[in-house]
């Protein structure tokens, strides 16, 4: 018996960016200073890689924001919750202004922009960049570790809109 192989019904480039629109992510807003000031940008790509020595990784397609983050040094990388949804919206819109006054936010002692209501703010070390297609992936050594305990229900991206989760799924059974 032969079978004939699979033929996908569109281009991979449409089907992968199909699967990855159903694919929830982690929201993360990544910052570096650039030679004009503060830059920073959403990311639903961050994943951790390594625990010893500690580090993560993620990607940077176009822009200004990315390119800067690309070739920083050091960066910090701001994992958000629910209640920083204004900041992962502002963030991810390049027109909108990022790092003004009403902003709570600081440059730490070396030099990053930290945005203080972040659960969660690992200062890092870019260790590696490899460029892929239009994108830069970029590996992280993480340096030092801020945490801002809360209660805030988890953001996600999901189907190019932000998410909450409420429930585990061992709590719904």
């Amino acid at each position: 018996m032969t079978s004939s192989p699979s033929v996908p019904s569109a281009p991979v480039g449409e089907l992968f960016r199909a699967a990855f629109r159903a694919h929830p992510a982690g929201v993360a807003i990544v910052t570096a200073s650039g030679p004009e000031g503060a830059v920073g940008l959403t990311a639903s790509s961050v994943a951790s890689v390594a625990v010893d020595p500690a580090t993560l990784a993620f990607s940077v397609t176009g822009g200004r924001s990315a390119s800067f983050i690309a070739s920083a040094q050091t960066i910090v990388v701001h994992l958000v919750g629910a209640d920083q949804l204004d900041l992962a919206r502002t963030f991810a819109d390049p027109a909108a202004p990022r790092f003004t006054h009403s902003m709570d936010w600081e440059l730490l002692p070396t030099g990053e922009p930290l945005l203080r209501e972040a659960q969660w703010a690992l200062r890092c070390e870019i260790v590696h960049r490899a460029p892929l297609g239009g994108s830069v992936l970029l590996a992280a050594k993480v340096l030092d570790i801020r945490s801002n305990p809360s209660n805030s229900a988890p953001l996600v991206y999901h189907n190019r809109e932000f998410h909450t989760l409420f429930q585990s799924v061992s709590a719904v059974a």
